[in-house]
Order: structure tokens, then sequence, then C-alpha cells
């Protein structure tokens, strides 16, 4: 068996309701700025939740145009963008020239897909009939139209595919690009999550799940671990990374934003919405061991953290387990408060979170906590951001289906 290859991050991109570039996204977070906001996107008149966390329009609009990119499905756009800023960042891209073709591939997640395109089509056909659906209907809406733009989009010429595990999808999209480079069949990977799902019929789905907080207060509705949270924020976004390995980012005179060390993943085998301790640990356990580290070597993880009753108390009971009386010094950290649940790109942005977190050497703390539920005994970190006591973070994903994922990235070398 061939030696295994280090993985490293060289570029970042981030599209999100509380910013448009790591720089802001990262000013956002330290600050304590949340970027839940009332729906615009679709009449909420009818339903219990009417808050998100949307990205404006115009900051989408104005992002694209930047990059002198056309406008397209809601989910691809944001791919779109936060992939130019990732290649950017990288030193494998410029706005405004012509993309250089590499054997880089893409591996994306996505929770919904292109549920706006759908939408539209289905709309179409309920009011017109078969000729109300057009032709593009078929490539717009295919769940791996994502990645299949993004290759065309920037030239990527290796494997292009989606990942689609409900919550867990973008950090099992990466997990997957890790192994690739670790194991020695790719030398660069894109990869990241991307969702947009505010449209008529998604989200009265998730209206009538029961799921979602009812809170009417955008800055203090998303309340994981708290004691009086009353459920999920849901939030769109994308988020994209550069993998490569480590021999070939030196070679090439590449930044590195930090190190993924280990993955590891599981199935509950349960039940379709319900989260399992068992398969929680499973998975942690596996990243942990993939690392080749001891549990109480994190310094934080950034865990799942949805502001539901049972992912919360779940989640606490699995990191007690994986972690034991180390648990009650590691600080734990919910990103959702500052962005909401961004379904299949919800990993891809706390992995963002993360690298930004042990590139400052400061945790962010957690939103809405004054009241921590004593069923998530657990160092929970509120007001201000504090200093990073060490060099590792677990990122935790869970998601419905019974599927889980977590990443173990280390502080990149100095």
């Amino acid at each position: 068996m061939s030696e295994k290859k280090r993985v490293v991050v060289t570029g970042l991109g981030i599209a999100s309701s509380i910013g448009m570039t790591a720089d802001s996204f990262w000013s956002s977070l330290s600050s304590g700025t949340t970027g839940i906001r009332p729906i615009t996107q679709i009449a909420t008149d009818d339903f219990r939740t009417r808050i998100g966390g949307e990205i404006p329009q115009e900051q989408i609009d104005s992002s694209l145009k930047e990059l002198g990119f056309r406008p397209d499905e809601r989910s691809v756009s944001l791919a779109h963008i936060a992939t130019a800023q990732a290649l950017a960042d990288a030193g494998l891209f410029t706005a405004g020239e012509p993309p250089v073709r590499s054997e880089a591939g893409v591996i994306y997640g996505t929770g919904v897909g292109a549920a706006h395109s759908l939408y539209a089509a289905y709309a179409a056909f309920a009011e017109k009939g078969m000729k109300g659906v057009r032709p593009t209907t078929v490539p717009r809406c295919m769940a791996n139209s994502i990645t299949a733009q993004l290759s065309m989009k920037f030239g990527l010429t290796g494997p292009n595919y989606v990942t689609v595990c409900a919550c867990a999808s973008a950090t099992t999209a990466i997990g997957a690009a890790f192994r690739m480079i670790r194991d020695g069949y790719a030398t660069q990977m894109l990869s990241g999550g991307s969702d947009a799902f505010f449209e008529p019929v998604t989200f009265a789905a998730w209206n009538n799940l029961g799921v979602m907080s009812r809170d009417p207060d955008p800055n203090r509705a998303c309340k994981p671990f708290s004691a009086d949270r009353d459920g999920c924020v849901l939030g769109e976004g994308a988020g994209t990374i550069v993998l490569e390995n480590l021999e070939h980012a030196l070679s090439r005179g590449a930044a590195i934003h930090a190190e993924i060390i280990g993955y590891g993943e599981s199935s509950d085998a349960k039940h379709i919405t319900s989260p399992s301790v068992d398969g929680q640990v499973q998975a942690m356990r596996a990243a942990i061991k993939c690392a080749g580290i001891n549990p109480a070597e994190a310094a934080l993880i950034n865990a799942h953290g949805t502001a539901t009753k049972a992912n919360d108390e779940t989640e606490a009971s699995s990191i007690r387990e994986v972690f034991g009386k180390a648990a009650d010094s590691i600080p734990v950290v919910s990103n959702k408060s500052y962005f909401g649940h961004m379904l299949g790109a919800s990993g891809a942005s706390e992995t963002i979170a993360s690298i930004l977190m042990l590139k400052n050497g400061k945790v962010v703390p957690n939103l809405n906590l004054e009241n921590p539920d004593p069923a998530c005994s657990l160092n929970l970190p509120t007001g201000s951001t504090i200093d990073l006591q060490g060099d590792i973070v677990v990122k935790n994903s869970f998601g419905f289906g019974g599927n889980n994922a977590v990443l173990v990235l280390k502080r990149a070398e100095s």
C-alpha cells in the first residue's frame, strides 16, 4: 500500500447570510452578528415560521456581476460564488480570465438540490400542463447539476458528483475528497455544499414538520443547547474549500489554511428523523481513530447543534460518551445561531468556520444561550470570543436518514 498523503486546505469560499466572503463571514462570527432575518423570497403569512438565514438578493446579484457570471438556479449560483472565491484564494482562478483546466475533481453536498427550479417546473405544469414545462427542466433540476456546472465553469476535469445525505451532505463530500487525496487517487479536489430552499413547497414541508422555531424575533430564535429552544431556523448558502496533498501545495507555494487529519462516518440504522447516540459515537470515534489522536487532544468541538430538543440532547450525550471527563473542559459551539441550518451546506460553512477559528486562535461563542439546558451538560462558551487552547477541532454533522459524518481539523504548521 502506498504511503498516505497529508491533506491540506488551500482555498476558502463562502456565500452566507452573515458574509459573502471569508473575511466578512469571520467578522460576523467574531462579533456575534446573526444573519437570520424575515424571509422575503416567499409570502410567509400562512407559515408558523417566517424567518431564516436568507441572503439578500442584491448581494447575490452583486457577487455574480463582479465575477462576470450570469444568474443560474439559486443553489448553483451560490456554489459558483463560493467556488470562485475558494479557487482564487488558492491561486487557481482569476475573475475575468478563462479558467485554467486541471485534473482536479469536485465532490459537493446538497440536501435539497435544485429546489427553486423544481418548484418553477411544477408550478408551470400546474398552470399550463405539458406545454409549460421547458426542455431545460431536466439539466436544471438534476441534483448533480451543481457539480456539473462547477466542473464546466472552472475547468475541473476530475470526477464530479454530489453527495446527498441530508444535513451531513457537505461534510460527507469533504470526507470523500479527503480520502481521495489521502489515498493517492487525486492531487487536488474541490469540495463543499450548497442549498437554497426558500421556495413555497420545500419551506412549507419544513414548516409542517414541526421542527422549526416559531419565535418571531430573528435575533433570538435560534438557541442551540438552550433550555428554552423551540426548534431550528433554516438558512441558505454555499461553502467551498480547496483540498490538495501537502507536497503539491508546498511545491506551488500555496498558502495553507489548515490540515484535515481525520474523517469518520456511520449510519444510525434506526429511524429516519430521530438521532442516535450509538451512531454519532461510532462516527466520532472513527474520525478520531483516523486522525491518530486521543479525544482529550481536541481543543474545540464544532457541534451539529440544530436547536431541536432531540438533536441537542443526543449530541451532548454522544460527546460525553466519546470525550469522557475531557467534555468538561473542551469548548463546544454551534454556529447555526449565526446563519441558520443550511441543511446540506451546513457542514461546509461550519468547516470553514472551524478553519477560521483555528487560523485566528479564537472560539466564537454560542448565541442566545443565557439558559443552558441541564440535559446538555457541556462546556458551552457564551458572550464574546475566547482563546482557542490547542490546534485540533472536531466538526460534527448529523442528518435525517441517520447519516453521521465527522471531520478532524488541525491548525496549519507555521
